[in-house]
């Protein structure tokens, strides 16, 4: 059903406010140390874009994001040292080199649903984590991989001129983020999106509509790879140096959970599960507590919302805090006794 355009306009000027405010006042309010977790907090939003496009409006399960992430921080890393390309055009390429490797991903995927599919995308994210175990990435050494064994003199990955600092790069970080997030967003409300919403209702179904399935969903692993890539190319400039063990391909379920949790058919639910992904266990190691027992948190997290809350905390929250206000409103709505009752 669509919305009134009253209500269209009034939750983009929302959307505006909010990014205003996350632009220029929030990393006056907070320490460096949280404006760090707030630039991974932009970065794993973009991952769990992706990620949410496929589980969400396609209905087919990864478990091979976080290795997508690795190529497109790889391909960055690698062009950032051998070339003095400006930054934007380094990103849209790692992009486009990640998609590219996305749509190799999916083509064999395309007649898999389901566990078959998680289990081909996790395999392969094991195996890419094998292979950077073994070439490492690029720290400015020369030939194809430009590794240096020499680990004294590794120079930093460079960032934008415009965005040295941290709290400069927290707001390119942003920046890029709010153009993925609008680029999933004009996919989702146009063609793409309707045919997306087909396949997952039912991919027989959409097939016998005229909708060709194949296409729209390599487009899907083009589109979430792209976005993963863009997110690992801002990741590069943002930690300065690049490890393998920084990748492991575990996390893949993790974000898995945390994308159900914030809500896989919500763009809302993106942000929410990278606040669980980065800022919670920042806040909990800033606090003296071991963020090991959010394993434990996300596991129960995920049982409760498949059983209770499909759409996600992204859905429910909102939800569920208007009812409250509701039974706190009530009360005073009520008509206040005459006198004149019968006893």
């Amino acid at each position: 059903m669509r919305r009134p355009p009253a209500r269209t306009a009034l939750r983009a000027s929302i959307n505006a406010l909010l990014l205003l405010f996350v632009l220029l006042a929030l990393p006056q309010l907070i320490s460096l140390y949280y404006v760090d977790t707030m630039t991974q907090v932009a970065i794993y939003a973009m991952v769990a874009l992706g990620l949410g496009l496929l589980v969400g409006r396609v209905g087919l399960v990864s478990l091979g994001q976080i290795a997508v992430l690795a190529i497109g921080a790889w391909v960055a890393a690698r062009l950032l040292f051998a070339t003095a390309q400006p930054y934007p055009l380094v990103l849209l390429e790692a992009g486009l080199i990640t998609m590219a490797a996305g749509i190799l991903i999916g083509l064999p995927a395309l007649r898999l649903r389901g566990l078959y599919l998680a289990l081909i995308t996790l395999m392969l994210a094991g195996a890419f984590a094998i292979v950077l175990e073994t070439t490492n990435f690029p720290n400015g050494g020369h030939g194809f991989l430009g590794y240096n064994g020499d680990l004294v003199r590794i120079p930093p990955i460079r960032r934008p001129s415009l965005a040295t600092t941290d709290p400069a790069y927290f707001r390119y970080a942003v920046v890029v983020a709010a153009l993925m997030f609008l680029l999933a967003f004009a996919h989702i409300r146009t063609r793409p999106g309707r045919a997306w919403a087909a396949i997952r209702q039912s991919e027989p179904a959409a097939l016998a509509a005229g909708i060709n399935t194949t296409l729209y969903k390599l487009w899907a692993f083009a589109l979430a790879s792209f976005i993963t890539g863009i997110a690992g190319g801002v990741y590069a400039g943002a930690v300065h140096y690049l490890y393998s063990i920084d990748f492991p391909a575990q996390d893949s379920i993790i974000l898995l959970a945390v994308v159900l949790m914030g809500g896989a058919y919500s763009m809302w639910g993106a942000v929410v599960a990278a606040l669980l992904l980065e800022f919670l266990p920042a806040l909990l190691n800033n606090w003296g507590v071991s963020a090991d027992w959010l394993t434990i948190l996300f596991g129960v997290g995920v049982l409760q919302v498949l059983t209770t809350a499909p759409a996600g905390l992204a859905d429910q929250v909102p939800r569920d805090l208007a009812r409250l206000g509701r039974l706190l409103v009530r009360p005073l709505h009520r008509p206040a006794p005459t006198g004149n009752e019968a006893p």
